[in-house]
């Protein structure tokens, strides 16, 4: 092939390009190294010195277009200035730039400008301009620069027209040309700021290119759009933001629908009146610069004293909003490309069927025939005629979509399009240049023309298509899209001319960097002028067609307009969406900027796409958006073809996205009333319902950069998640927000918002007015009215509501000390009579206890009901009949309840001087269970600074001593105290108050608390808040904002001898505090007060008893549950009151808390017993059936005892002896009359049974020979006098040596008369322990006479309080100020000290690490002391589990024993006691739990003991024990009848031990509990928090037993499940009381459906019944399913079997 040659003209291009190439490289070169490549020939301006020379944070940039080269900066008289900062311009302008004449007239002034001679930037500069100045008015002027000679494009905006005058006098601004260099200057006059100042840089005047530069006065500037600017402040540095409407989805840098020029600082706003393509460019100076490309060059200067004001000011100018119809309000759904009307159905019923609120549906262009405007698809939505109809029944409505783009192709069945026809033929598309032929092009439909809106033809065209459709389809409200105007192909299918107009010499950054990407050519002609010019009026335009064409379909009604491009003023017509956005986080924040913007804009009906529209949603996006969006104004879910579904329904009707829906949707639709009069005021006045913070708290610099949260109107706060995994917000409060939950002010706030849950707060001081929500707006408008009233600080508040039906009525509400409802318009007369029912008033400091209604003067009758909260500070007022329209004052008064009196003089004998010397209030109630004397100051601390760090909390305490209250030193208050909050786990936290300086005595118990911190802000179930002064702490769960804990209260006071702290609780469910005997399991919250502080006391009301357990657990009001620990061992009291509030009182320690958050009863029960230890195992043989007594004669009667009952063969497998077995009460000594006793043990051992024997702590000192006090004595073991090497002796047990005993006498005679000194063994020393470990183990051996060995299964430890038959000691105590303190809590005999039937308190112990410590500290700590060494002994000896049953317990006990409930009566009323006593010791941790069966005191009697045998067969611990001296009540005592009932219930328990024992390996691994309350599995029904007669074992079995003398039938709760009676078959009830069946021989059963119960054949002992066949009982749910467990090993073995020994029943029919 031969060589090509080329063309003339191919070599000339080839060379030019080389050459252009070389040139490229030199310059690049040349750059790099800052030398000019050029000589200078053209002209500078003089820079005469540093000073003229601009700075980089003002120079104005002259350079435009291509790379910034200093040859072309020179051609255009401009200065160079390479920076480092590529953003800054290093080409821009200089200073002179231009020569100023001026004139002023009537309106205002006039200018001529005539430019200096420079370089042209764009050529057709226009050199002499003129500057009209006009004062509107006294916060609006106005500056316009034209063409004198030429008439060039005016925006014609329906509400900017020419101004006629007068001129504004009292201008609020002041103005000044200035010449040389031209620049206007804008002054406020109040306090002469510059806020507009255009002498910063060039004013520019060219035919195609002007230009305006402006300093500002700061950098807080907002608005300017349709962008996003991903925050609501702008960003100054360098950023250039183009204004032309295209089709583009919301990005970081691309322009989209709209345009509108608008920014603001502390008030004040310009706008440029400017449709052509335009930039708006920013810069750090502050300063803004104006690009445009065409029209004039039209000002707005607006002033006003507030940011909204300047809104208002804007609004009143362009146009004030459109007032939206209250349906339009509610909740929509929508998606492009439902695919067919079935499917669009099948939405809609889903989502009525979850019964979402939800009020309109709206189809896409899929409806449409091909996607034609006024047609429907007759196949695939073939029904849609009637679909309008569809949704009207159900009180809903039906939206349709119309794009502009006409299609020029006839129909599917080849008739001819009619819309296009009619519109060609009366001419109403855009045309060509040659404004004749109609431009085509192409969008959904295919070929397309264009409907020129701005010709009046062309509207009267379109109003008739929408009023023809309508005929078809029965829309409610039209949504316009594509107006941008949006074209598929560039232009036109013909393409664009070449010109200025297509290609203008100067392109803004717009997309593509062409002006007719996506949209028609520049030159196309319209009626309002050239598309050039009009291009982003196309939205505005059509909209203002659309409002024309509604008026006409639906006259005399609003109905819905919703558009997608806009313009200055579009929101009189229409409002607007954010455009097709992303299902993205990053999306679901930019819209609240956008809305925000919007809100300026003049668009307060606005909202976003939820859930997004383009890309799959997650459950997780979908969900936040969900409850954000529910306050969203337009509020519509609403996404695009091609992804997966996202309305609410769709997630699953429990799903917690549609809960959570449903809930906020809920609150919406209960504000709409409130939301409806914010866009009354939108529309009448101009105010933003969106609203930035900062509106409302501009003088709080903080808010001026919100833009994560927005209010509704002035006062709901909504701070919602909108980051992924979001599980807690900081809320920014500026002013005091005050509500149900929180109390705050100006701080930013953490809250804890998990998966369910939006931060919303209501701002005091304002009315809101409310209604009872339905699904639709159109039924919720038939409900009820009500008003909510937050108080601020000066308990005042004001409102209003606008209602209507299109006619206006203004209903102003004002709050001061009473409610002035005055309907200034009252010409509308609602149709369905609606009333204001009820009014919440938050804030309410003292309750409300009447209410006075007045109507024209007149008292109205009946009185409403008032329910306070005092907890919250809310007062409920209902049962109103206020009538819509008139005017009625309703006045109440208030005064502090007796509930929120907290008690200032707690001690013995209050008395009016005793309370006034501590300065508090007397006034002594009718009831005397009020407090007469009571606090009306704070308290007495406050906190300077709190520390804080990942795992809590820390402050110190400040006293303030001008407060301080008390009697003596040893209650005057602590200065150095130390606060410490420590996050353990996700649902266990600590709180701590002690003397940082000062030592004092904590409670010796090791905890099990993690060594650092294993929980997770996020995951934390709790917020911790320390109010400053005064001192308090709050602790709130933050998945429901309910406050736990409360301390803000006067009561606190921390010295030697005396600690107070008081906290509200969240209701009157608490549970707990013990050892007390009473009626409910329910704390009576009506006043009383218990005390702690172990003590021999046999159960009695309100008296303090054997066990010292200061925890509680509370139902709060939702159902949730939390529990509090006081780890304080000294003597207490706590005061429960109805407030409801809680108040502990102790004498010495600390104040050490320990918080568990559950939430259920269940888990905080098994996270309390996570801390202080899990349930002791006990063996397989202990849950057999037990027989005691104290007064066995002998061990003979023992043996007959045992020989009788196995005749009856009633189950039974352990026998105890109680004192009468040792010579004269002395630990481990046998009586002469039990010689036998070795023998008896070890035949019924032999014959499968167990023995338990009795040990007491106190050890005779009058003994000659007992190894036991000797060995003690030599050990060091026992309680001394402080300082002193004297043991501490009192009356307990032992008898005294050689003294007969007149057994004939009283009892309490014989103890006095015959009673030894006895010891007390200090069980904290560790020689003690190993003395008692001794003690124990040779009693199990003999290590003399191997014959005397007791081998006994289990220990009974007993009079461990420890109990004294004197008060205090031999010799009498020896400090007063311990054995009867100043502050004396309210224990049993109060009066009479702490010494009751108790050593002296000043006994000095030992820890064991040999810490000294006081009795007094540690004294209800003997008990506990003396069970662990108990239960190690016992093992020790015996190599098995064992089983000790100790009386006085504290936190931990159960660790390693069991208790029963001490020495009981035989009474009827004991059995439901029992009851309640078993489930409170559920909650303390001690699973293995019963009472004396049949009674302990006094004679029992036949009824009685029978149904006690069969309500203790369900027991735990099941023993049957009695007193010396009283009747036998063993089984075999009774007749033949008792015996065969008992056999009867016995074997049911033996049958069902299996379970029994599974469930207390439960207790033992997990912490669950075995006796379970009600409460704890049906927590959500609230009839069963006060259920105390009847109870569970475990999960699954419901015990209802007969309880009062001569009952046959038991009134039972039936909880909500499926039940089956044990005996029978299922019943058939549920959630509700049942009267049962309950003869003589029977005690009701059922099994819980769901369950499987493990059991096995009984046996007269469970050594023989673990030999017999297992089975187990499946009882079905209501799904046919049903699981349990088996836990099963030798019975006997220390330690737990693996896993392979746990059984797991699933079960399914």
């Amino acid at each position: 092939m031969g060589k090509r040659k080329f063309s003339g003209l191919e070599a000339t291009l080839i060379a030019l390009f080389c050459i252009v190439v070389v040139v490229a490289i030199i310059l690049v070169v040349l750059l790099a190294t800052g030398v000019s490549p050029f000589k200078t020939t053209g002209k500078y301006f003089p820079l005469p010195g540093p000073e003229a020379k601009p700075s980089m944070r003002t120079a104005q940039l002259c350079l435009l277009r291509c790379s910034q080269v200093p040859y072309v900066c020179d051609l255009r008289g401009c200065c160079w200035s390479p920076q480092s900062d590529t953003s800054v311009p290093w080409c821009f302008f200089p200073k002179n730039h231009g020569n100023v004449s001026i004139c002023v007239f009537s309106l205002g002034f006039e200018a001529t400008l005539t430019r200096l001679s420079s370089p042209s930037l764009f050529g057709k500069d226009i050199n002499t301009v003129l500057l009209t100045g006009e004062y509107q008015t006294a916060n609006r002027f106005r500056f316009k620069i034209t063409d004198p000679a030429t008439q060039r494009f005016e925006v014609p905006h329906e509400h900017v027209g020419p101004f006629n005058g007068p001129a504004a006098s009292n201008l609020n601004y002041r103005v000044e040309v200035r010449s040389n260099p031209f620049g206007i200057v804008v002054t406020r006059v109040s306090n002469g700021k510059v806020l507009f100042d255009t002498t910063i840089g060039p004013l520019q005047y060219s035919d195609q290119f002007l230009q305006l530069s402006i300093k500002l006065p700061s950098s807080n500037i907002y608005g300017v759009g349709e962008h996003v600017h991903k925050q609501y402040r702008h960003d100054l540095n360098w950023k250039t933001w183009p204004l032309f409407s295209r089709d583009v989805g919301p990005s970081e840098v691309r322009t989209y629908f709209f345009c509108v020029l608008f920014f603001a600082d502390k008030f004040w706003n310009p706008n440029l009146l400017c449709s052509c393509a335009l930039i708006f460019a920013v810069q750090p100076a502050p300063a803004v610069t104006y690009r445009t490309i065409g029209g004039i060059l039209d000002f707005y200067v607006l002033l006003g004293n507030s940011p909204e004001q300047v809104v208002q000011e804007y609004l009143q100018f362009v146009g004030l909003p459109m007032m939206p119809s209250y349906w339009s309000l509610g909740f929509q759904l929508s998606r492009w490309n439902y695919g067919s009307l079935d499917e669009v159905k099948a939405v809609v019923e889903r989502n009525r069927l979850i019964e979402l609120p939800y009020d309109a549906q709206i189809t896409d262009i899929d409806y449409m025939e091909e996607k034609k405007d006024f047609t429907y698809d007759k196949v695939l939505f073939s029904d849609l005629p009637n679909f309008a109809s569809y949704m009207h029944q159900k009180n809903q409505k039906y939206i349709i979509i119309l794009d502009p783009a006409i299609s020029t192709q006839p129909l599917v069945d080849g008739n001819q399009y009619g819309s296009y026809v009619r519109g060609e033929s009366r001419k109403v598309w855009v045309n060509e240049s040659d404004g004749v032929t109609t431009l085509v092009g192409e969008v959904w439909p295919g070929e397309a023309v264009f409907p020129d809106f701005t010709n009046p033809e062309c509207t009267s065209w379109w109003v008739e298509e929408c009023e023809k459709f309508h005929g078809v389809v029965a829309y409610d409200g039209i949504w316009i899209d594509m107006n941008e105007v949006s074209n598929f192909v560039q232009g036109s299918n013909k393409g664009c001319q070449q010109n200025d107009l297509n290609y203008p010499p100067f392109t803004p950054n717009i997309v593509d960097k062409l002006m007719f990407s996506k949209t028609l050519c520049m030159d196309a002609v319209q009626k309002w002028g050239k598309h050039y010019d009009v291009h982003s009026l196309y939205g505005y335009s059509m909209a203002i067609a659309t409002r024309q064409a509604i008026e006409t379909v639906f006259p005399g009604k609003r109905s819905f307009l919703l558009s997608r491009s806009t313009f200055v003023g579009s929101g009189k017509h229409t409002g607007h969406w954010l455009g097709d956005n992303a299902a993205t986080w990053e999306q679901l924040r930019w819209a609240i900027p956008g809305m925000l913007e919007f809100s300026l804009f003049g668009f307060p009906y606005i909202g976003a796409d939820i859930c997004g529209f383009v890309f799959d949603t997650t459950e997780e996006l979908c969900r936040r958006w969900m409850q954000v969006g529910a306050f969203y104004p337009f509020s519509r879910n609403h996404n695009a073809e091609g992804y997966i579904p996202q309305d609410p329904a769709v997630f699953g009707a429990d799903s917690v996205l549609v809960q959570t829906s449903k809930h906020y949707l809920t609150i919406r639709y209960t504000l709409l009333p409130y939301l409806y009069t914010l866009f009354y005021r939108a529309h009448t006045r101009g105010d933003t319902v969106v609203r930035p913070v900062l509106h409302e708290f501009y003088t709080d610099e903080g808010t001026w950069g919100i833009d994560r949260q927005f209010l509704w109107g002035p006062g709901l706060l909504i701070s919602a998640v909108i980051d992924q995994v979001g599980l807690a917000i900081f809320m920014s409060v500026s002013k005091r927000l005050t509500g149900e939950k929180r109390h705050l002010k100006k701080q930013w706030t953490r809250m804890y918002l998990p998966a369910d849950k939006l931060g919303l707060h209501l701002r005091g001081g304002y009315i809101y007015p409310i209604q009872q929500p339905a699904t639709t707006t159109v039924e919720s408008r038939l409900n009820p009215l009500g008003l909510i009233i937050a108080l601020n600080e000066n308990n005042t508040a004001a409102g209003e509501l606008f209602w209507d039906d299109g006619e206006s009525t203004d209903d102003n509400l004002i709050f001061q000390n009473r409610l002035q409802m005055n309907a200034i318009s009252s010409s509308y007369v609602d149709p369905n009579n609606l009333r204001f029912e009820e009014i919440k008033i938050l804030g309410v400091l003292q309750e409300i206890t009447d209410v006075t209604v007045y109507l024209n003067n007149a008292v109205q009758t009946p009185s409403p009901n008032i329910t306070y909260y005092p907890t919250e500070k809310v007062a409920h007022i209902t049962g109103l009949q206020l009538e819509l329209g008139r005017s009625y004052t309703i006045e109440w008064t208030q005064q502090q309840s007796v509930n929120e009196r907290f008690d200032c003089y707690p001690g013995i004998d209050p008395t009016r001087e005793k309370c006034e010397q501590l300065g508090c209030v007397w006034d002594a109630p009718s009831n005397s269970n009020h407090p007469s004397c009571y606090f009306t100051s704070d308290n007495i601390y406050s906190v300077e600074s709190v520390e804080y760090s990942s795992s809590g909390l820390a402050a110190n305490l400040i006293l303030n001593s001008a407060n301080t209250r008390a009697n003596d030193n040893y209650t005057a208050p602590i200065s150095t105290l130390r606060l410490e909050v420590k996050y353990h786990t996700n649902n266990m936290l600590q709180f701590k108050i002690y003397d940082y300086q000062n030592a004092r005595y904590e409670v010796p118990i090791e905890l099990n608390l993690p060594t650092s911190p294993t929980c997770t802000s996020e995951g934390r179930l709790y917020d911790v808040s320390v109010q400053k002064k005064p001192f308090g702490i709050q602790i709130r769960r933050k998945s429901t904002g309910t406050v736990v804990w409360d301390s803000v209260l006067p009561t606190f006071t921390f010295s030697d001898m005396f600690i107070q702290i008081t906290t509200r609780l969240p209701s009157q469910y608490i549970y707990g505090f013990g050892e007390t005997e009473h009626t409910t399991y329910r704390r009576n919250m009506n006043w009383n007060t218990w005390g702690m502080f172990t003590r021999d006391q046999s159960p009695a009301d309100h008296l303090n008893s054997y066990g010292y357990h200061p925890f509680y657990m509370a139902l709060e009001e939702d159902s949730n549950a939390h529990g509090v620990l006081l780890l304080n061992s000294n003597a207490m009291d706590v005061t429960l009151q109805p407030t409801p509030a809680l108040t502990y009182r102790t004498i010495g320690g600390i104040l050490d808390f320990y918080m568990v958050l559950g939430p259920t009863p269940e888990l905080v029960v098994q996270e309390y017993t996570e801390l202080i230890g899990r349930p002791v195992m006990p063996p397989y043989w202990s849950l057999g059936f037990q027989l005691c007594r104290y007064g066995y004669r002998n061990d003979s009667e023992v043996a007959q005892l045992v020989e009788e009952m196995k005749a009856t063969q009633i189950p039974y497998d352990v026998q105890y002896v109680d004192i009468d077995h040792m010579e004269r009460q002395l630990d481990f000594t046998l009586s002469a009359r039990f010689s036998g006793l070795p023998d008896l043990i070890n035949k019924i051992k032999g014959e499968g049974m167990r023995f338990i024997i009795i040990l007491d702590p106190t050890i005779s000192g009058n003994e000659t020979n007992y190894p036991t006090f000797s060995r003690g004595v030599a050990d060091d073991v026992f309680m001394k006098w402080p300082n002193s090497n004297d043991i501490i002796y009192s009356r307990v047990w032992p008898f005294l040596p050689n003294v007969t005993v007149n057994e004939s006498l009283p009892e309490q005679t014989q103890i006095q008369v015959n009673i030894a000194h006895a010891a007390f063994p200090d069980f904290f020393r560790n020689s003690t322990v190993q003395w008692w470990k001794r003690e124990i183990t040779e009693f199990y051996d003999n290590p003399t006479d191997p014959s005397k060995s007791i081998k006994f299964d289990g220990l009974w430890i007993d009079m461990n309080e420890p109990a004294t038959f004197m008060n205090a000691a031999f010799g009498g105590c020896r400090n007063e100020i311990l054995n009867n303190p100043p502050y004396m809590p309210h224990l049993g005999y109060r009066s009479q000290g702490l010494t009751y039937k108790s050593p002296c308190m000043e006994g000095q112990q030992y820890l064991p690490d040999g810490t000294p410590v006081r009795h007094y500290d540690i004294h209800s700590l003997y008990g506990w002391a003396q069970t662990r060494p108990t239960l190690e002994a016992l093992q020790s000896v015996t190599r098995e589990r064992g089983i000790v049953i100790t009386r006085s317990t504290y936190p931990s006990s159960g660790r390693w024993a069991g208790h029963w409930l001490g020495d009981n009566a035989a009474a009827w009323d004991q059995l439901s006691k029992s009851i309640i006593g078993m489930m409170e010791f559920s909650l303390f941790g001690i699973s293995y739990t019963g009472a004396d069966i049949c009674g302990f005191f006094n004679d029992s009697e036949y009824e009685l003991c029978l149904r006690w045998m069969q309500l203790g067969s369900f027991y735990p611990y099941s023993r049957n024990h009695n007193e010396k001296g009283t009747r036998r009540q063993d089984p075999a005592s009774w007749n033949s009848t008792f015996v065969n009932i008992t056999r009867h219930v016995m074997n049911i328990r033996y049958t069902l031990l299996p379970y029994l024992y599974t469930l207390l390996h439960e207790a033992h691994v997990h912490g669950s509990t075995v006796v379970r309350p009600v409460l704890h599995e049906f927590t959500q029904e609230r009839t069963t928090w006060d259920i105390f007669e009847q109870f569970l074992w475990g999960p699954a079995l419901l015990i209802s037993p007969v309880m009062t003398p001569g009952a046959v039938t038991v009134n039972a709760y039936i909880p909500n499940a499926r039940w089956y009676d044990y005996h029978t078959v299922i019943i058939n009830a549920r959630g509700e009381y049942r009267i049962l069946p309950a003869p003589l021989e029977h005690i009701n059963l059922h099994i819980r459906g769901g369950y499987i119960l493990a059991w096995q054949e009984p046996a007269n002992t469970t050594y023989f019944s673990r030999r017999n066949p297992m089975g187990l009982t499946a009882a079905l749910n209501d799904s046919l399913l049903a699981e349990g467990q088996l836990y099963w090993d030798d019975g006997v073995r220390i330690g737990m079997y693996d896993v392979s020994c746990h059984h797991k029943n699933p079960s399914q029919v």
